[in-house]
């Protein structure tokens, strides 16, 4: 939502520029969407946290006041922080695959059994969490893992 009123108008666009004007060489824009590719969702999610600091900037602005409320809490950081950990080895093994142009059948046990290793990792450190969100990050894993077995 925050990046739909960023950019809804060139005026909104360019106080976001001004934010990262003396703090990156080149600045961005936040994206409003993406590819329904899983991969394409974690570079939204790593994209906006990069903009994180810039997006809380801009939304000091007096005018902006209404919108405050629908900026990322730190907890809500964190869980991105942490989605994004679980997902990136993922995006590895995705594009290590599809670039490959020679056969990679030999390399599939290998692949799978480290992508079971993750995820057996992840969910053994999410295992006696009670936080709901890591709960639900274990629920979610799980579910995945056995999606994973049945290939």
């Amino acid at each position: 939502m925050l990046a739909v009123l960023i950019t809804l108008t060139p005026g909104r666009r360019n106080e976001f520029i001004d934010c990262q004007k003396a703090k990156v060489r080149i600045a961005v824009l936040a994206i409003m969407d993406v590819k329904t590719h899983w991969n394409f969702t974690l570079e939204l999610l790593e994209h906006a946290y990069r903009l994180r600091e810039f997006t809380c900037e801009w939304l000091q602005n007096p005018k902006y006041a209404e919108y405050r409320p629908l900026f990322t809490t730190q907890d809500e950081w964190t869980i991105v922080k942490y989605v994004m950990k679980v997902l990136r080895p993922f995006r590895y093994w995705t594009l290590w695959m599809s670039k490959r142009h020679t056969v990679t059948l030999h390399h599939v046990i290998t692949l799978y059994n480290d992508m079971f290793d993750h995820m057996d990792g992840v969910m053994r450190a999410l295992a006696k969490k009670k936080t709901q969100w890591k709960e639900d990050l274990f629920f979610t894993v799980k579910l995945a893992r056995q999606k994973l077995s049945k290939y």
